[in-house]
C-alpha cells in the first residue's frame, strides 16, 4: 500500500513524494484523507528549520497534525467502520520517513484509539479540531482563569476567544497589529495594542509566538495577575525581574491537548455554542503543496491554509 506524501527534505524544501505505507493491524484503521491544514506555528518551525530540538525532529519527514478523510479499512479490533468521516491528529506509517506529525498524506495507516470521528457535516473545517483542543485546553487547565486579554487574532486567537465565550465567561479583549486580521471577531473587541491604555488585565494569554513580549505584557497586568504562554516560541523567553517582581507576576505554559480536550471542543461544536465558520482563508489542491507552503507562511492574509486532497489518485 502506498500514499501520496507531502515531505519537507530540509528547510524550505517541500515535495510531494509516493511512500511505501506500513501494513495496517486489527488495532488500525487506513484512512483516505481528504484535507489537510498547514499550520502556521509548529509546521512555519519545521519548514524555516528553526524548530527546537524535538522528540522525532529530523529530515527528511512528514509534517501534519490537521486531517480529515473517510475510513476505507477498518481492523476488526478497531471499533469504526468505513464511510466515517475522521479527524486524524498524526500518523506514524511511512517507514524510515519520519512522521513529525504525519498526517498530511493522500492515505493514512493510523490506530483507532488515535482517530476522531466527526459530524459529516463539518468538512474541511473539521482540520480546525486540534487547534480548537489546543486552545480548550489553555482555558481549562486545572486552577486555569479566563483570558481578559489575547494576544494575537490568528486561527489560535480567535479560537481562544470563541471557546472562552462559549464556556460562558466575559468576552476579551485580543491584541492584533495586522489591520488585515482585525476583522472577524465574533462577540469580542479586536485592538492595536498601542491604543489600548489599560494595564490591570488579571491573565494574559499570548499566542503571537514572539518571544520578546514578556516585559511588556508584564507591563501590561495588574498586582498577581498571569500571563499565559499558549503559542510555541523557537527562541529563549526571558524577562526584567524587577517588574516582575513589583507585579507578582504568574507565568504558566500551555501544552499540548490531551484527549479529554478534544472530546469537549468536539461537544460545544456538536451543540453549536462553537463556531469554526470564517476561519480557513484559503484552499489549494494538494498537487501544489509547495506553493500552498510558501503562501501560508508568507501570505499575511492567509489566516488559514488547506490542502484538497480529493484530485490525487
Amino acid at each position: 500500500m502506498e500514499t501520496i506524501a507531502v515531505v519537507l527534505k530540509q528547510p524550505e524544501q517541500v515535495e510531494l513524494d509516493r511512500l511505501a505505507l506500513t501494513a495496517p493491524t486489527p488495532d488500525d484503521v487506513v484512512v483516505d484523507v481528504e484535507w489537510s491544514g498547514v499550520s502556521t506555528g509548529t509546521e512555519r518551525l519545521l519548514w524555516s528549520g528553526r524548530m527546537p530540538p524535538f522528540p522525532g525532529m529530523g529530515y527528511p519527514l512528514v509534517p501534519g497534525y490537521e486531517s480529515v478523510g473517510r475510513v476505507v479499512e477498518a481492523g476488526s479490533s478497531s471499533g469504526l467502520h468505513p464511510g466515517q468521516r475522521v479527524f486524524v491528529p498524526g500518523a506514524k506509517c511511512f517507514g524510515e520517513v519520519r512522521g513529525l506529525f504525519g498526517a498530511s498524506a493522500s492515505r493514512l495507516v493510523v490506530p483507532a484509539k488515535r482517530v476522531v470521528p466527526i459530524d459529516q457535516q463539518l468538512g474541511d473545517r473539521g482540520i480546525l479540531l486540534a487547534l480548537a483542543a489546543t486552545a480548550y485546553h489553555a482555558i481549562a487547565a486545572k486552577g486555569a482563569s479566563a483570558p481578559d486579554c489575547i494576544v494575537g487574532h490568528g486561527v489560535l486567537g480567535r479560537l481562544l476567544a470563541r471557546i472562552s465565550i462559549a464556556v460562558r465567561n466575559e468576552p476579551p479583549t485580543v491584541w492584533e497589529k495586522n489591520p488585515s486580521r482585525a476583522g472577524g471577531a465574533v462577540g469580542y473587541g479586536v485592538i492595536d495594542p498601542e491604543h489600548d491604555t489599560r494595564r490591570d488585565y488579571k491573565n494574559i494569554y499570548d499566542v503571537s509566538g514572539d518571544a520578546g513580549l514578556l516585559d511588556s505584557l508584564i507591563g501590561r497586568i495588574a498586582p498577581g495577575g498571569e500571563i499565559v504562554l499558549a503559542g510555541f516560541y523557537s527562541e529563549r523567553l526571558s524577562f526584567a525581574f524587577p517588574p516582575a517582581f513589583m507585579r507578582e507576576a504568574r507565568l504558566r505554559v500551555a501544552a499540548e491537548w490531551q484527549p479529554p480536550d478534544l472530546v469537549a471542543t468536539r461537544a460545544l461544536i456538536d451543540s453549536g455554542r462553537l463556531s469554526l465558520d470564517r476561519l480557513i482563508s484559503h484552499r489549494q489542491p494538494a498537487s501544489t503543496a509547495p506553493e500552498a507552503y510558501s503562501v501560508a507562511f508568507n501570505n499575511p492574509s492567509c489566516l488559514k491554509m488547506v490542502l484538497d486532497w480529493s484530485s490525487l489518485p
